[in-house]
């Protein structure tokens, strides 16, 4: 095990003392917070190193040299950066420094940005939004009266968001020039070249056509920032952009772009946590940077705090669920020719690698654009292929919303997969947590919508979409490893609106779904046996937003309570739809329905944190579900005696 290092506080205060020129300073300092940032990564066991690296150098020329505080803006619209922002945060004393080590826990600092912690202007994460809120912001000023400065960075890949482009016109005609965007044009977005995704073309002539002032500099030369940033303040007339061109991963020489050849597929440090290997090495290079520097200016070398590496809690047997839908998908695709997928540069993520390499004539990226995507998915519907679109659940249901209607109304056959779909994993933040995908797209005539909740009920689930059914359907699917305690039927299949028992019980009866909330009402069934001597029959129903009555009826015969439980917000969600059943079935006043599930917007944190906040663990849904149960039971008693 080894153990973390990161530069405390006391450094970052003697270096704000030393008597050198702001371009060293500057250096210093980033480099300081770059071995912060991989110590805030790593020991939170995911995050983003290759975007922070890439615009450390401007967050930190702005933040020591540009902006007035507080009347001063800067915020990042692109979101992946914050672990980079939050070290220049906390190294210059504006977030305390116990923080540092609170990366993405309950509590502490969010794996995107978010307004409730100090001088994060804007909730970002949901690429494209920046700009816009600019503009919102610099209205609001002059109306208000106040003098501030915008500042905003924004991702190349974000730049095919369609948001991004439509905020640029209204900026330039209304003269918004207290709007300074940041390009960080490091050429790769997510996991690949931004010009293999889509090409952007010359920016400068694009900016300037919108009638922006545009200036570029190289995004790690600290004269040339300041040159630029020095020219615009003189710009009055307009908004200004800058394009910075940057390395990602800039810092550490095997985590940077340049260190990838133009074929390679995927660049490696765009998410998640290095291992140990990486961990070290990369530190070895920063300090050896920073040393140099200080060397160079008289000063001594850095002097570095340690801890170790948290102990987190592995599961013992982990399943997975994308890595089945891609074995599945495949198995389809070779049995039809006319299905074809499109993505939203999440090829890994969404498991489709496999796909693209047996079958790239029939792999459409897309890029970050999912309102393009989807409605490419309609005009190939239209014309006799069968469409497959991919991105993350809460990206997938709400960016291109209107369209996956248009389609429907339509009447055409397309599959949507929503990949990170949940409460969980909770480091992202509610930015990545797609609690609100089911109640967004529940209403789509036509569209069928299920979540498997084991490998094997993901292969049946892939069959029944492209097989077994004429109509679209919505699959929605857990990223992270599982740990599954129940196994289905050998003879199981998916029967539309039903479900099946996996525990039997007399007391009560829970519905539920996925492979990260039906584990807990599975274990929450024993501890009550256990613990209480109460039995609880749990039930897999996959069906989202529909249920068979008939089966609803004969399955909760003999129930006085019936408990739903939803890895989504209970509004909207699967437990609304069995509420609403129930009442239709006319049994309202004969049985009592408890809905579990998010009530609030979701907590950030390792994922135990985070269902135990929302009181969705095993253990709480256990004690909610016994206490509700005896409660019952007091109320039928009471009623049984008048």
């Amino acid at each position: 095990m080894i153990d973390l290092q990161f530069v405390p506080q006391s450094e970052f205060d003697r270096l704000q003392n030393l008597q050198i020129n702001p371009e060293v300073r500057t250096a210093i300092f980033a480099t300081c917070c770059r071995i912060n940032t991989l110590y805030a990564i790593k020991r939170a066991g995911s995050g983003h190193i290759g975007s922070s690296f890439s615009s450390l150098d401007i967050v930190s020329w702005l933040f020591l040299n540009e902006l007035r505080r507080p009347q001063d803006i800067y915020y990042s619209s692109k979101g992946h950066d914050i672990p980079g922002l939050y070290a220049v945060l906390i190294g210059l004393g504006l977030l305390e420094s116990d923080r540092l080590h609170a990366l993405r826990r309950l509590n502490g600092l969010p794996g995107h940005p978010d307004v409730s912690i100090p001088y994060i202007a804007a909730n970002t994460g949901s690429l494209g939004m920046g700009i816009s809120k600019a503009k919102g912001m610099v209205k609001a000023n002059r109306l208000l009266g106040k003098e501030s400065q915008i500042y905003v960075l924004t991702g190349d890949g974000e730049l095919q968001e369609g948001q991004f482009w439509e905020s640029l016109q209204s900026a330039a005609n209304d003269r918004l020039h207290e709007i300074t965007a940041i390009v960080d044009h490091n050429k790769i977005q997510s996991d690949t070249w931004v010009e293999k995704v889509s090409d952007l073309g010359d920016l400068e002539r694009k900016f300037a056509a919108f009638g922006w002032y545009v200036a570029r500099c190289d995004g790690h030369d600290f004269k040339a920032l300041a040159e630029v940033m020095t020219k615009l303040k003189t710009v009055r007339d307009r908004p200004k952009i800058v394009i910075a061109d940057t390395i990602k991963g800039k810092g550490v020489s095997f985590m940077e772009h340049t260190a990838m050849t133009p074929d390679q597929r995927l660049y490696r440090f765009h998410s998640g946590a290095p291992d140990d290997e990486a961990y070290v090495k990369g530190l070895s290079e920063l300090i050896a940077a920073g040393n140099e520097l200080l060397q160079q200016v008289g000063a001594k070398p850095l002097t570095l705090e340690s801890l170790p590496v948290p102990e987190r809690q592995a599961i013992a047997e982990p399943q997975r669920l994308i890595p089945a839908y891609s074995q599945a998908l495949l198995e389809r695709a070779c049995k039809h020719p006319q299905l074809v997928v499109l993505d939203a540069d999440l090829v890994l993520d969404c498991g489709l690698i496999p796909f693209e390499e047996k079958f790239p004539e029939r792999f459409f990226e897309c890029g970050i654009a999912e309102q393009d995507m989807v409605s490419q998915a309609g005009g190939m519907a239209l014309s006799g292929l069968l469409p497959v679109v991919h991105s993350f659940a809460c990206f997938l249901s709400t960016r291109p919303n209107e369209q996956i209607y248009n389609n429907a109304t339509e009447k055409t056959k397309i599959i949507y997969v929503g990949s990170l779909a949940g409460l969980l994993p909770g480091g992202p933040g509610h930015s990545h947590q797609s609690v609100r995908d089911i109640s967004a797209l529940a209403a789509v005539p036509g569209l069928q919508m299920l979540e498997p909740s084991c490998p094997a009920e993901v292969a049946l689930a892939v069959d029944y979409c492209v097989d077994r059914t004429s109509q679209s359907s919505y699959l929605r699917l857990v990223s992270i490893p599982c740990e599954i305690p129940y196994q289905l039927p050998t003879d199981y299949q998916l029967e539309w609106g039903r479900g099946i028992a996996l525990t039997e019980g007399e007391d009560a009866i829970i519905f539920g779904y996925g492979p990260v909330l039906l584990p807990q009402a599975y274990y929450a069934a024993g501890l009550l046996n256990e613990k209480s001597n109460l039995t609880l029959k749990v039930v897999n129903l996959p069906w989202l937003n529909y249920v068979d009555l008939d089966w609803l009826k004969q399955t909760v015969q003999g129930y006085q309570i019936v408990f739903t439980l939803d890895n989504h917000y209970v509004t909207g969600g699967q437990g609304d739809r069995i509420a609403s059943g129930l009442a239709a079935l006319g049994l309202s006043d004969k049985i009592q329905v408890k809905q579990f599930g998010v009530r609030e917007i979701p907590q950030c944190g390792q994922n135990d944190e985070v269902l135990k906040a929302h009181r969705l663990d095993a253990e709480s849904l256990a004690a909610d579900i016994a206490q509700a149960i005896r409660a019952t039971h007091t109320l039928r008693e009471r009623q049984s005696k008048i």
